[in-house]
């Protein structure tokens, strides 16, 4: 059964960098479609960017220049490197998984851009 624990959140401020990491467990992510999502107060949880399982990325429009989503497959792990951050970048990260064993979310991980 896949499980997936984030870290690498943080307070950072306008213009500023960090990465994501997400680790899996129990199921390898070889076989996954993996993604990152986030979730600001008072709206949807909406994707951010995505990488199948035979390592195709990409992500949204908002995020597109400034965000990369990578993967580690030897160490299980799916990254979410994010420059030139903005105050609007501010949110609860998720990872996901999905394949033919099911799906999972992580616990989420507070990204907040202030000065």
């Amino acid at each position: 059964q896949l499980q997936l624990v984030e870290s690498g959140g943080g307070l950072v401020q306008p213009g500023g960098s960090l990465r994501l990491s997400c680790a899996a467990f129990g199921v390898s992510i070889s076989f996954n479609d993996m993604s990152w999502h986030r979730q600001a107060p008072g709206e949807q949880r909406q994707l951010v960017a995505k990488i199948t399982s035979g390592g195709m990325a990409s992500s949204v429009d908002s995020v597109k220049d400034r965000f990369t989503i990578s993967r580690d497959t030897r160490k299980n792990m799916v990254y979410l490197q994010m420059n030139n951050l903005k105050p609007e970048d501010t949110a609860v990260y998720y990872c996901f998984g999905w394949g033919k064993t099911g799906s999972a979310w992580g616990q989420g991980t507070q990204v907040t851009v202030s000065s």
